[in-house]
């Protein structure tokens, strides 16, 4: 899971700098800073980008040797560059892409056109971004779903048009009675009271309903609900019949680039790319950004973090520690537990993780060749989702729901070589699959034991609508949810620092009474994935915790 080479003195594909001078960094022998940012993810990167912008000496301390978090771009296979978690983009916040000016630091957006489902009877659903040509084919399975495709499309803009205030805001405090913390309630309720009636209702569906339900009120159409719910459980151990899904849908719904809601890219370089340009802000904004710096234990005096001690075990000074990684991490590893109070540490130990996803990367030599499609077309260049029917897609959860990875599962692909011939030889391609569910938790054997086997099963699902595809695959690479937890450090698997369940979103993320970034030490923050507004390459928390953490200074 390492760019091949060595690493002594090569150049990084996903840093875009040698490894000589990120060595002659990390000698460095500074270490007293205004800020110091535990983890070198896109949310760690952003909350540090933002402190230096403001003036504050600051350092990012990241555990791998490339900086990026689940947003990286490695060349696995030589010549073969994946996005070896996450894969496709579009939460990425507007506000950060400008402050920070990304594009100037080399961010590109390539737009994903589309969702092509293929069908086991031969036939498929083919959705685009050009809305009348998606209508003419969802009328070619039901004229009444092409209908009211127009119209779902209506109320989930208004949807999103509501909450996407609330992805800037930090969360109120309901318990108090602060002026501020009433007028951010005040504030919401207001928006609701203002939303049109068909609206309210819409957003109580979505904040209750699972996925299917609430489609089920909208379309007739098998593959159109099953492709469409597999947005409510993206991340989630949940299936598309379960409540909370909806919202999740939501949440990926509300995805966007450059104003246009629902729209979907891949960075060119891959999701590296997006990590880079983060850091490339930071470094110009006088930020210092150090790799192999795994942190041991954050330090405490009198109740205030006042710096961190590495796993080689030096120790660096901070009047400010900023974590972006898990509060499982945080709380339960680099502190000691009698450091915070036992409520708190409770509320850590019952935070849900419950790991659901895997990837499985391909090199392949040539293009997969659908039945139902066959050759090279279009089709190829958007999301390829094996989501055939919502039986299959609740069958798939159902072998979860009892420890086992599911035998037919969804999964989700992209082949970003055909957008961005950047990550592959001439002539070849990769492929990444997003695959559900995989549990953290098997009831019988453990992932070391079944990897290979559960790589066995995706290609044998994909061969059912792609036949020559095991004959093109010329390297493969598994990442379980052990893998992710292991090498990126994502407790349980979790893609999101954390489920986005009902009872972990907005006041009560990551744990109630403390949404607001702050933790029980002084001086001590999240800005992480696990806080509001959740996962996804977003960069919002590590936003948000940022504008706090001045806030405080300032006061």
């Amino acid at each position: 899971m390492r760019c091949s080479g060595d690493c002594g003195d090569c150049v990084c594909y996903n840093t875009g700098v040698s490894f000589r001078s990120i060595k002659m960094t990390n000698q460095t022998t500074n270490n007293k800073f205004d800020a110091i940012v535990i983890g070198g993810g896109h949310n760690g990167l952003v909350n540090a980008a933002y402190l230096a912008r403001a003036g504050k000496k600051t350092v990012v301390l990241e555990r791998r040797h490339v900086v990026g978090g689940a947003a990286v771009t490695e060349e696995i296979f030589p010549g073969f560059k994946f996005s070896v978690c996450s894969y496709v983009v579009s939460l990425l916040r507007p506000e950060i892409i400008r402050d920070l000016d990304l594009p100037r630091h080399g961010l590109e957006i390539l737009p994903l056109d589309g969702t092509f489902t293929p069908m086991p009877s031969g036939d498929y659903l083919w959705r685009v971004n050009d809305h009348g040509k998606t209508r003419r084919e969802i009328a070619r399975h039901s004229r009444v779903d092409a209908e009211a495709y127009e119209e779902f499309g209506k109320a989930m803009l208004q949807m999103c048009k509501f909450v996407k205030p609330i992805l800037s805001m930090t969360p109120p405090n309901p318990t108090t009675l602060k002026p501020s913390e009433l007028m951010k309630l005040l504030f919401l309720g207001r928006r609701f009271k203002d939303l049109p009636e068909d609206d309210k209702y819409n957003q109580v569906q979505l904040m209750t309903m699972s996925a299917i339900d609430f489609l089920d009120q909208w379309f007739e159409t098998d593959v159109l609900k099953a492709t469409m719910s597999a947005s409510g459980i993206i991340g989630t151990f949940l299936g598309v019949r379960s409540p909370g899904t909806a919202y999740v849908l939501l949440h990926h719904y509300m995805g966007e680039i450059d104003g246009a809601f629902r729209s979907w890219g891949f960075a060119r370089g891959g999701t590296g790319a997006i990590s880079n340009a983060i850091a490339d802000a930071a470094r110009e904004a006088g930020a210092e950004i150090r790799t192999k710096a795994g942190i041991a234990k954050i330090l405490v005096k009198s109740g205030k973090a006042i710096g961190v001690v590495l796993e080689n075990g030096d120790e660096i000074f901070g009047n400010v520690i900023s974590s972006s990684v898990d509060p499982k991490l945080t709380f339960l590893k680099m502190l000691d537990r009698n450091q915070l109070p036992d409520e708190f540490v409770s509320s850590v130990e019952h935070y849900k993780f419950r790991g659901s996803s895997a990837k499985v990367n391909l090199a392949l030599d040539s293009l997969p060749d659908f039945t139902c499609l066959p050759g090279r077309g279009e089709h190829l260049r958007g999301a390829i989702s094996i989501s055939p029917s919502v039986d299959y897609m609740e069958r798939a959860y159902d072998d979860a729901k009892y420890g086992e990875y599911s035998k037919r599962p969804y999964i989700d692909m992209v082949i970003p070589s055909l957008t961005d011939p950047s990550v592959a030889p001439p002539g070849k391609h990769v492929m990444s699959c997003f695959v559900q569910y995989a549990p953290y938790h098997l009831a019988s054997g453990n992932w070391d034991e079944k990897k290979e086997a559960f790589g066995d099963t995706v290609i044998d699902t994909l061969s059912q609508y792609a036949p020559n595809i095991k004959n093109i695959i010329v390297g493969r690479q598994v990442v379980t949810p052990l893998d992710l937890e292991r090498e990126w450090g994502l407790t349980e698997g979790n893609i999101f620092q954390g489920e986005l369940s009902l009872e972990q979103l907005f006041f009560l993320r990551p744990v109630p009474g403390w949404a607001q970034y702050r933790t029980p030490i002084k001086n001590l923050y999240m800005c992480g994935s696990a806080t509001h507004p959740g996962g996804g390459i977003m960069g919002a928390p590590g936003r948000i915790a940022a504008l706090e953490i001045l806030k405080d200074w300032k006061a």
